[in-house]
C-alpha cells in the first residue's frame, strides 16, 4: 500500500511540475521535478523509495530510448555519424581514462579501478535530460541532432566501460583485449538482436491482422510491450539491451514509412497512448532522481570521515573537468574536420554549446546505485556512498550549468534561425500537407465516404485563410473575436431552447443526447472559460453513467430509434434553436459588434433556409458528424506536426506560435461551419 501511495503522489507531482513551469518558464521542468522529489521526501511523513537499477532500466530507460529511436530522423543521424561516433565512443573512453586518473588523484581513498568506474558512469549524457533542455532552449538543429544521436549511443559504451571497471575493482583482474572484444560483441550483438526482435514482433502484428484481428487495443498493447521484450531478451543473451531498444525503434520507424496503407486508427490510438506513457515516464525519471538524492546526501553528511565542504568542491571540480574535457574533444574534432579552413567564431560558440549541453541524468544515478556493496574478498566496496553522492552531485551541477548558460548562448540563435518569412511559409506548407495527408489516408478506411468531401472543404477553407494579410490584420483578429462572442451568445440561446423542448418532451431522449453533446463540444471550443469546461465534463460523466445503467442492448435500441427519427425531429428542433439564437444575438448587438453579429446571424439564417427546404441533414443524420470528425483529426495532426518541427529544431518558438495561431483559426472556422 505504501508503494502504491508513493506512485500516486509522484504521478500527481508530474502534473504539479508542469503547472509550476507555467509560472517560472525559465526553470527547466527536470529541475522542478527534482526539486519536488526532494521536497516530498523532506516533508513529513515523507516518501522513501529505493532505486533498483535493473528495474529502473527496464521500466524507464527501455521505452524512452525505444521512442527516441522511432522518432529520430535516420537520414540526419547518418549524415552526422562521424561526430556522433566520436562523442559516443571516443569521448566516453577518453573521459574514463582522463577523469578516472583525475578522480583517483583528487580522492586517493577511491581506488583507481573504482575511479575508472565512476568516470565511466559519468561519461554518458542522458537522452531524457538532453531532450528536456533542448525543448526549452531550442538548440541549433545540427547540435540537437548530434546530442540526440550521442545520447542514444553512449549509454551502451559508458555502461560497458563501467561494467569492466567494476569487475576490475571487485576481482582485481583486467584484460584490455578481452574488454575490447566483449565491447564489440555486446554493442554489435545488441544492435542486431534489437533489429531482429523488432522485425519478428512486427511480423507477428501483421500475422495477427491477417487472421482478421483488427482490434486496435491488441496491436497498441503489442507496441507498448515491444521495448520491454527487446530489452529483457537482449540482456538475457548478454548483449546491450539499451542499443537493442534503439535499434528496435529504428526498425519500427522504417516499417511505418514503408507501410503502403497505414492503419490510421491504430496510429492515432498508438500515438495518444505513447504520448501519455512518455509524459509519465519522463516525469517519473526526474522525480525518482529527486527522491533518491536526500538519502544519498544524508549518508555522506553523517560520515565523520568526510569533509562536507570538500565533497561539494569535488563535485564542482569533476563537473568542470567533464565540461572542459568535452570542449577540448569537440573543438579538436572540429578543427580536424575543417583542417585547412579558417576557423570561424560561430564554430567556437557551437562547440561551447555542445560542451555545456552534455548534461547527465538518471542513467548515471541508476548506474551508480548498481555499484556492488562488497568486493570479491567480502570487504566493503571502498567509498561506495561517496561515489553515489558524487554522481548525484554531477547530475545536478550539469543541469544547473546548462540551465543558466545555454539560454544566453543559444538565445540569439532561436530568434534568428528559421524566423524569416520564407521559412515560416515553408513550415506552414508542411503543416497543411500533414493534415491533408492524414485525411487522404482515411479514404481506405471506415471514413472513406466522408473523407473526400471533408478534404475538399478543408482545402477550400485553407485557401481562404491563406490569403495575404489574413493572419496579421488586427482588425480581422478583432472581428474574429467579436464573432466568437456572438456565437457563444447564440449557443447559450440554443441550449436554453433545446432544454425547453426536452422538458416539453418534444425531442426524444436519443436525439436530445446527440444534440446536447454537439452543443457541449462546440461551446467548449468557443468558450475557453471554466464554466463551459465543467459543463462538458459533467455531460460526459452523465452520458457515461446513463450508458452503464441502460446496458448495451438498450443503448443500441436507443441509437437505432434515434437514427430512424433523427432527420424530422432534429430539423424541427434546430429551427427552434436557431430562431432563439438569432433573437438573442440581436438583443446583444451594439455598434462595435454589429458587423460580426450580423455575419453570425446570416449563417443561422442560411441554416434555417436549408432546414426549411428539408436539405439540412443526411438521411441517417451522421454524415456531417463524420466529416467534422475527419477535419478535427486533421487539425490534431497539424498541431502534432508543429510540435514535432519545434522539437526537431526546424522552427523556433516564435514561428511555432504563429503556426499554432493559424491552426487555431482554422479549427475555429471549421466549428463555425
Amino acid at each position: 500500500m505504501e508503494t502504491l501511495l508513493a506512485v500516486l503522489v509522484l504521478l500527481g507531482l508530474i502534473a504539479v511540475s508542469n503547472i509550476v513551469n507555467r509560472f517560472i518558464p525559465f526553470v527547466p521542468i527536470p529541475l522542478i521535478q527534482i526539486g519536488l522529489g526532494v521536497l516530498v521526501v523532506l516533508i513529513p511523513p515523507g516518501i522513501h523509495m529505493e532505486l533498483e537499477p535493473e528495474l529502473f532500466f527496464v521500466l524507464f530507460i527501455a521505452p524512452l530510448l525505444f521512442n527516441d529511436g522511432r522518432r529520430t530522423p535516420r537520414a540526419e543521424l547518418w549524415n552526422l555519424r562521424a561526430p556522433i561516433l566520436m562523442l559516443a565512443l571516443g569521448l566516453v573512453f577518453a573521459t574514463v581514462l582522463v577523469a578516472g586518473y583525475a578522480i583517483h588523484w583528487m580522492i586517493p581513498s577511491i581506488p583507481l579501478a573504482a575511479a575508472f568506474a565512476l568516470a565511466a558512469i559519468l561519461s554518458p549524457t542522458d537522452a531524457v535530460a538532453v531532450s528536456a533542455i533542448a525543448g526549452r532552449v531550442h538548440l541549433p538543429k545540427s547540435i540537437h541532432r548530434v546530442l540526440e544521436g550521442e545520447s542514444l549511443m553512449n549509454d551502451a559504451s559508458g555502461l560497458v566501460a563501467f561494467k569492466f571497471a567494476i569487475a576490475a575493482a571487485v576481482t582485481g583482474v583486467f584484460s584490455l583485449r578481452q574488454a575490447t572484444f566483449s565491447f564489440i560483441l555486446i554493442a554489435v550483438g545488441g544492435l542486431v538482436a534489437g533489429a531482429v526482435l523488432a522485425f519478428l514482433l512486427i511480423r507477428l502484428s501483421v500475422f495477427i491482422r491477417k487472421l482478421g484481428m483488427e482490434d486496435v487495443t491488441v496491436h497498441t498493447l503489442l507496441q507498448i510491450l515491444t521495448p520491454f521484450i527487446i530489452y529483457l531478451v537482449s540482456e538475457e543473451l548478454g548483449l546491450s539491451g539499451i542499443l537493442a531498444v534503439v535499434a528496435g525503434g529504428v526498425i519500427h520507424a522504417i516499417e511505418k514509412d514503408r507501410a503502403v496503407s497505414p492503419q490510421y486508427k491504430l496510429q492515432l490510438v498508438s500515438a495518444s497512448t505513447w504520448s501519455v506513457l512518455l509524459f509519465i515516464l519522463n516525469g517519473m525519471v526526474f522525480l525518482i532522481l529527486g527522491v533518491s538524492i536526500p538519502d544519498v546526501i544524508s549518508v555522506v553528511y553523517r560520515d565523520s570521515a568526510v569533509d562536507n565542504w570538500m565533497v561539494f568542491g569535488y563535485v564542482l571540480a569533476i563537473t568542470v573537468l567533464l565540461i572542459v574535457l568535452r570542449f577540448l574533444w569537440v573543438y579538436g574534432f572540429t578543427l580536424w574536420m575543417h583542417r585547412g579552413e579558417k576557423a570561424e567564431k560561430r564554430s567556437l560558440k557551437e562547440v561551447l554549446i555542445t560542451s555545456i549541453s552534455g548534461v547527465r541524468g538518471a542513467v548515471t544515478l541508476a548506474g551508480a546505485f548498481s555499484i556492488p556493496l562488497v568486493l570479491g574478498d567480502g570487504s566493503p566496496f571502498p567509498e561506495r556512498n561517496l561515489m553515489i553522492f558524487l554522481a548525484a552531485g554531477c547530475i545536478l551541477m550539469s543541469l544547473l550549468i546548462a540551465s543558466i548558460f545555454l539560454p544566453a548562448l543559444a538565445g540569439k540563435g532561436e530568434e534568428g534561425a528559421g524566423s524569416e518569412e520564407g521559412s515560416e511559409q515553408a513550415a506552414k506548407s508542411v503543416v497543411i500537407d500533414a493534415g491533408m495527408a492524414m485525411m487522404r489516408s482515411m479514404m481506405d478506411g471506415d471514413s472513406r465516404d466522408s473523407a473526400q468531401p471533408a478534404l475538399n472543404e478543408f482545402k477550400e477553407k485553407i485557401q481562404k485563410m491563406s490569403l495575404p494579410g489574413q493572419d496579421d490584420d488586427p482588425a480581422a483578429e478583432r472581428m474574429r473575436q467579436l464573432g466568437m462572442e456572438a456565437r457563444i451568445v447564440g449557443l447559450h440561446a440554443e441550449r436554453k431552447a433545446l432544454n425547453t423542448l426536452i422538458e416539453k418532451e418534444e425531442v426524444p431522449a436519443g436525439v436530445a443526447e446527440k444534440m446536447t453533446e454537439m452543443l457541449d463540444y462546440t461551446e467548449a471550443f468557443f468558450a475557453k472559460h471554466l464554466n463551459s469546461q465543467i459543463r462538458l465534463s459533467l455531460s460526459e460523466v452523465g452520458r457515461m453513467f446513463s450508458g452503464m445503467f441502460a446496458g448495451q442492448r438498450g443503448q443500441e435500441e436507443g441509437w437505432q430509434a434515434a437514427a430512424a427519427q433523427y432527420k424530422e425531429v432534429s430539423c424541427k428542433a434546430k429551427l427552434v434553436m436557431s430562431q432563439a439564437a438569432v433573437a438573442a444575438i440581436r438583443d446583444h448587438m451594439n455598434e462595435e459588434n454589429r458587423e460580426a453579429s450580423q455575419h453570425v446571424i446570416d449563417r443561422y439564417e442560411m441554416l434555417m433556409a436549408r432546414l426549411n427546404g428539408d436539405s439540412g441533414w443526411t438521411p441517417d443524420g451522421v454524415m456531417d458528424a463524420r466529416k467534422l470528425e475527419v477535419k478535427l483529426k486533421a487539425i490534431q495532426e497539424q498541431r502534432d506536426k508543429v510540435q514535432q518541427m519545434y522539437q526537431e529544431g526546424a522552427i523556433n518558438r516564435k514561428v511555432a506560435g504563429r503556426l499554432r495561431h493559424f491552426v487555431d483559426h482554422l479549427e475555429a472556422s471549421i466549428w463555425e461551419d
